[in-house]
């Protein structure tokens, strides 16, 4: 599911990979079942693109993942939360337009 620059991340792998990164990063929380969630995909895969060396982007199944959705109070998906320095920078919850997503990233990178 995940595109060339998008990793898919695991609860196991989740304080690794997310929280102790250099890099800001952008988790979308998702499930296989859910339309809004594939729709979004193609979106978090241009994002992905776009700020590659800039953003790590990740993908997480909250279907096999039940830990970390829980612990960031994940309640409907699809949910994008920007993680900067291993805290919450900015979250966004819902299929919104790509736009909506840049200007978020935006401001964690400036």
């Amino acid at each position: 599911m995940a595109g060339q620059f998008v990793t898919e991340v695991s609860d196991a792998s989740f304080e690794k990979e997310v929280l102790q990164s250099e890099q800001p990063v952008l988790v979308d929380f998702w499930a296989a079942w859910c339309g809004p969630c594939r729709a979004l995909a193609p979106v978090v895969d241009q994002v992905a693109t776009q700020y590659n060396g800039k953003l790590r982007v990740m993908k997480m199944d909250v279907d096999s993942n039940t830990a970390t959705p829980a612990r960031y109070g994940i309640r409907g998906i699809p949910a994008l939360i920007l993680f900067k320095g291993g805290q919450v920078a900015d979250n966004i919850v819902g299929f919104v337009p790509k736009d909506t997503i840049d200007k978020s990233i935006e401001k964690v990178l400036a």
